[in-house]
Order: C-alpha cells, then sequence, then structure tokens
C-alpha cells in the first residue's frame, strides 16, 4: 500500500460498511485481484483492513502453487523460493516493496519529518531502499529456500502464513490511536479505522489457526508457527511506532513496509530448527 492512488470513489452515507465491501475494500486496495471497491469511506475501510488477512490467504496460496509445481518438477528449493517470493510483488504490482524503499529512504535521512515525507513521495529510490529491498529479498528466498527442502507442503504453509501475517500487520498498524502523518492518500484512509477489540480478535485467530494448520506435523511445529507470527507482528510493530515517532503517523508507504518486514519476520522463524 503507497500513497499513489487518487482514484475519486463513491462515498455513501451510511455508518456502517457490510462485510462484501469491507471485502471488496482490501482486495481492491491490497493486490490487483479483481475487486471492485464499492465504497470508499472510513466505515469500508475498518471493514475493510480487519479482512486483510483474507487478502493475504488469497496472496499466500497464489504464491504458493509455482512454487510447490517447481519444486515437484524438479526445480530445486531455491527456484521454488525465489519464484514464490516474486509472486506477491506481481499480486501487489510492487506497492508493497515501493513502500517499504520509501520508508527506508524516509527513516535513513535523517532530516526533520516534513523533509523525510518529501523524499518519501519521490518517484526515485535511494540507496537505503536499494539495500532494504535486497536484503528482504535475500532473506525471504534463503528462509523460504530451507522451507521447500524439507518439503513442498512446509515450503507451502510459510509462504501462505508469511502472506497472511503481513496483512495482519496491515490491521494492527490501522488501530486506534495511530494517526496519519498525512491528511491525504491511502495511509490517511485507514490510519486509526479498526478498534483495537477487533484487531486483537482477528490477530488471536490468526495465531490460533497457524498454529492449527501446523498441528498435524506435531506439537511443537504447531508453536513454531504461532510463534512465527507473533515474531512477525512483533517485528511489524517495532517499525510502526519507530514510523509514528519519525514522521508523526503512518502513511501508505509505511503500511507496504510493515507488511514486508512481518512477512520477513515470519519466514526467518519458520526456517530455524
Amino acid at each position: 500500500m503507497t500513497d499513489s492512488t487518487d482514484d475519486p470513489l463513491p462515498q455513501p452515507p451510511a455508518e456502517r460498511a457490510s462485510l462484501p465491501d469491507g471485502i471488496r475494500f482490501a482486495f481492491g486496495t491490497l493486490t490487483v485481484l479483481p475487486a471492485r471497491i464499492t465504497r470508499w469511506d472510513r466505515p469500508a475501510a475498518r471493514t475493510g483492513m480487519a479482512c486483510a488477512p483474507l487478502a493475504g490467504l488469497a496472496v499466500g496460496l497464489l504464491a504458493a502453487v509455482p512454487g510447490t509445481l517447481l519444486l515437484l518438477l524438479g526445480g530445486g528449493p531455491l527456484l521454488a523460493a525465489a519464484v514464490t517470493v516474486a509472486v506477491p510483488a506481481a499480486l501487489t504490482r510492487g506497492l508493497h516493496l515501493d513502500g517499504l524503499a520509501d520508508t527506508a529512504d524516509g527513516l535513513g535521512s535523517a532530516k526533520p519529518a516534513e523533509d523525510a515525507l518529501r523524499i518519501m513521495k519521490q518517484s526515485d529510490i535511494g540507496p537505503f531502499g536499494v539495500i532494504s529491498l535486497l536484503v528482504v529479498f535475500l532473506v525471504q528466498a534463503a528462509a523460504l529456500a530451507n522451507a521447500y527442502a524439507d518439503s513442498w507442503i512446509r515450503g507451502a504453509l510459510a509462504a501462505v502464513l508469511a502472506a497472511v501475517t503481513a496483512r495482519l500487520a496491515m490491521t494492527l498498524a490501522s488501530r486506534d490511536g495511530v494517526p496519519a502523518a498525512r491528511p491525504e492518500g491511502l495511509g490517511a484512509a485507514v490510519a486509526g479505522v479498526v478498534p483495537h477489540r477487533v484487531a486483537a480478535r482477528v490477530a488471536a485467530a490468526v495465531v490460533a489457526l497457524a498454529a492449527l494448520a501446523a498441528l498435524p506435523a506435531g506439537l511443537l511445529a504447531a508453536a513454531q508457527h504461532a510463534a512465527a507470527v507473533l515474531a512477525g507482528l512483533l517485528a511489524a510493530e517495532l517499525l510502526l511506532r519507530r514510523c509514528v515517532r519519525r514522521f508523526g503517523g503512518v502513511t501508505g508507504d509505511v503500511f507496504g513496509a510493515v507488511c514486508e518486514v512481518a512477512a520477513t519476520a515470519v519466514l526467518v522463524v519458520l526456517a530455524l530448527g
């Protein structure tokens, strides 16, 4: 998610958004999958960001399919991992990676908040952004290759869990009390829209489902997958707090950054042991 979208959308006066409106908001905002956004207002954003992990589930499943096929066809774990990492970038038009690079440039600029935000809006990518992208790609591919080397099931589950946790981090970044750094853009549209209790319930559900999905491999695997989700959320939260202190709030770029950082942390934890 970045601040590059200015498309005018209808804003109905109703104070509540239906679940379908929220799901369309989540898929239409966070992916390139066909989903016509019918509402663009705070109620729709509230429901949509609460549904963000569903968009992550779709992205993760679509990423796991080609990686698994390549592995089963003899392509090897590294090739399977590289393709799996590339698919989410394609399914988001690279917006989250762009957000990561812009956020890294803003944080690394050592300039006042207003100047840092101006740097983040520029179309070019600075050295901090380039380094961040390289590190994230390498770490994600290496961690996934380790999972695929064990089995295609473990690799596919890691890809799905990373994508879901990445969007769950966006849900938590949209919670009450997290301000927007700018009065415009996608960051402002979703900042502070999700109530704390809703964010907590969604997070608890994802942690429980992660453990349940890995339970057939044993209690240790279930605990590791639950811990991976928590580690991803912790890494995203640390970055979020740093950005709020540094920029005065969140932007669309920050949402993209917490997404990528959470996914990377999940994959690193799953690569251990």
